[in-house]
């Protein structure tokens, strides 16, 4: 759990934190890497801490050590098995074994499940009826990156709380904190590769973002001047996340036809892809690029849904079309 509550969060940990009464449920929502996992961290240890304050647990009782031990019998943490992998039913059924139960210190019961979008329809459907009537005094914190691919019957059973974003100076003090050995410039590419997410910038740079985006555009160079084939990037690409692939050439494609429609070249986005969007605004057709959109948002929705793909098909049909954008105008 976070040190202390990050500065953009101040307000709304002002507002629940001096709650009496709490719902049964919150659906904490907004974009990934914003800190809405640490906030409900934060907000489980208030609620199952014996000697609360407006600044948080106290740390110090019976509840506040059982929690920092995670052996706290009466808090439940839900979260796929694996990275990526949905949320099933069966562990979902488990959970609603907990919350019938009493709890077991005499206070709440606290259930923490993140990200509420990774349940499949059979897990989210076997939650409802605990959303809408929970046993006992427990609170469940949902916590949800894509609130929109919920189901609305879900939604509606929770007190729905958007988490507030940084502001853009905020977030590069608080990575400059946690990177203060990388250049500022570094620091505000990867914050802007995460929409101005800082905890999610941070996570980039220990993946090694930047380095991943630099190889990206080289092979997209290439492949424009027929030096490497569509096949070819495909298979190197292998240890590419396909998220962060999917979403850089979303963002490229919606870049291009800011371009056509605009005539602005201000509009073609990062430096780094500055010439590439530009020359591809100039030598393709709106309706070519159109249709590459739409198919990459279809197919990056499958991503995200952790469909079955194979990986360096879907790559090089990518690619395919990609390179096919000049010319046809």
């Amino acid at each position: 759990m976070a040190d202390g509550i990050l500065a953009w969060q101040a307000g709304l940990w002002q507002l629940l934190a001096g709650r009496q009464q709490h719902a049964h449920a919150y659906l904490l929502h907004g974009p990934a890497g914003i800190g809405k996992r640490d906030f409900a961290e934060r907000l489980m240890a208030l609620l199952l801490c014996q000697r609360p304050s407006l600044e948080g647990a106290c740390g110090a009782c019976r509840g506040c050590q059982l929690l920092a031990a995670q052996t706290h019998p009466d808090h439940y943490i839900l979260e796929p098995e694996e990275v990526d992998k949905a949320i099933r039913v069966d562990q979902v059924r488990d959970l609603v074994d907990f919350i019938t139960q009493t709890a077991q210190l005499g206070g709440r019961k606290v259930v923490l499940l993140e990200p509420a979008e990774a349940m499949n329809i059979n897990a989210a459907n076997a939650l409802l009826k605990s959303l809408e009537e929970p046993a006992g005094n427990t609170v469940l914190l949902l916590v949800s990156h894509q609130p929109s691919r919920l189901l609305p019957t879900l939604k509606s059973r929770c007190v729905q709380q958007a988490c507030p974003l940084p502001e853009r100076q905020q977030s590069l003090d608080w990575l400059s904190a946690k990177l203060p050995d990388l250049p500022e410039r570094s620091r505000e590419e990867l914050l802007a590769l995460a929409a101005g997410s800082p905890l999610a910038a941070l996570q980039l740079h220990g993946a090694g973002a930047l380095q991943m985006r630099a190889q990206v555009i080289e092979g997209i160079k290439q492949l424009h001047k027929q030096q490497q084939s569509p096949s070819q990037l495909a298979e190197g690409w292998n240890a590419l996340p396909l998220p962060l692939l999917f979403d850089w050439f979303c963002q490229w494609a919606h870049l291009i036809l800011c371009c056509q429609m605009a005539g602005d070249a201000a509009a073609a986005g990062a430096a780094d892809m500055h010439k590439v969007v530009q020359y591809l605004a100039q030598k393709s057709s709106p309706a070519k690029v159109l249709a590459l959109q739409e198919w990459l948002l279809a197919h990056r929705q499958k991503v995200l849904g952790k469909a079955n793909l194979n990986r360096v098909l879907l790559l090089e049909a990518l690619l395919v079309q990609w390179a096919s954008l000049p010319g046809s105008r």
